[in-house]
């Protein structure tokens, strides 16, 4: 299968037809040009196409972002043309819906890049994949093979080639299922004890519990004070939760943290702020029979210090994946190092980049 799979990957990277559409935005020839999506793709795109404005459906009157009117979609003057800098999301919905619009161009980040003279780089997500297969295609191969079952590979395989050249033609057969991750019915849950590791407010403790009741145990970690109390009010009344107000890492120690970006609080972020962090077989002795870690980033370092555990225990395991390009090779290497007998699969909760979790069973 590795052949196949290569093949298919490459012919995604081979260099696109130049959009004559993007080279007429990029000379100033074609009609105003207004930008979806509040990200930084969207910012340093604005100049180069020269945004009239920003397309927010669901914004206030007399918005504006970066210096930009922000308007809403039903506003937009005939002849104008959409560029879609959405990509960790909802970009097949962009496209769903400006592609129903009369009197509207759509124009993707795909399509700006391959204009053909350089002056529009792909968004960053796409250079560090090109960089990460162009390293070690051989390992990504060697990881579709271990794919457990057909949805598991045409997930990689999607994936892979949506991160490899944004274009969003690769998720069009997926949706924005946010509130199912993490628990799918191959887990097979029963009699869980769950590690929760980046618990933010509680939220997937609680699906969790939905999925098995007659759980043993919760051990909820999240070091956020703002996101622990959300959790402990979210989960009161709940039995058998046990709250660490901690981040997990591969030592004991204090680590510069940014505890005000919601879900997305991540260790070694903006503001001054610290932490403290601790192994995870420093605080559990044992058992668990499942473990979800979802750490901004942090998820190579905080399973090494889980390397007791996974090892003595032989838990069921639901990681993110995506937050770095390598975390899908350095992940499963990890697991598999400890139990090459662990069943893969990958499932995918967006229509971009973000949200992909592996599963060892």
């Amino acid at each position: 299968m590795t052949g196949s799979f290569l093949r298919e990957v490459e012919a995604a990277m081979k260099p696109r037809k130049a959009s004559p559409l993007a080279r007429a935005v990029l000379d100033g020839e074609a009609g105003p040009c207004f930008l979806v999506g509040r990200n930084d793709d969207a910012a340093r795109l604005a100049a180069p196409v020269r945004a009239a404005g920003l397309i927010d459906d669901g914004a206030p009157p007399g918005t504006r972002w970066n210096g930009l009117p922000v308007i809403g979609s039903p506003d937009i003057p005939a002849g104008s043309v959409v560029v879609n800098a959405a990509s960790s999301i909802r970009p097949v919905d962009v496209v769903r819906r400006f592609a129903a619009q009369d009197g509207v161009s759509l124009l993707g980040l795909a399509d700006l890049a391959s204009a053909g003279d350089g002056a529009i780089s792909p968004p960053d997500f796409a250079l560090e994949q090109r960089a990460d297969w162009e390293a070690h295609a051989q390992e990504w191969g060697e990881l579709y093979d271990r794919m457990a079952d057909p949805e598991s590979r045409r997930t990689l395989l999607d994936i892979l080639r949506f991160r490899l050249t944004a274009d969003p033609a690769y998720m069009a057969h997926y949706e924005v299922r946010i509130e199912e991750q993490y628990f799918e019915p191959f887990l097979r849950l029963s009699g869980e004890v769950f590690v929760d590791a980046g618990g933010f407010d509680g939220d997937t403790a609680e699906a969790f519990i939905r999925h098995d009741p007659d759980y043993r145990a919760i051990h909820l970690f999240e070091p956020s004070p703002a996101n622990m109390a959300k959790a402990q009010a979210r989960l009161a009344g709940r039995r058998d939760i046990h709250f660490h107000a901690l981040g997990l890492s591969d030592s004991p120690g204090e680590l510069a943290f940014d505890p005000d970006a919601g879900s997305a609080s991540a260790i070694g972020g903006p503001g001054g702020h610290s932490i403290r962090v601790a192994p995870l077989d420093a605080c559990l002795a044992g058992p668990v029979s499942l473990i979800k870690m979802d750490l901004e980033g942090w998820e190579t370092r905080a399973l090494e210090g889980a390397r007791r555990l996974i090892g003595e225990a032989r838990p069921k395991l639901a990681l993110a994946v995506y937050h770095r390009a390598s975390d899908f090779r350095d992940i499963a290497r990890f697991a598999l190092s400890l139990h090459p007998d662990y069943r893969v699969h990958l499932r995918h909760y967006t229509q971009g980049w973000s949200e992909t979790v592996m599963f060892f069973v």
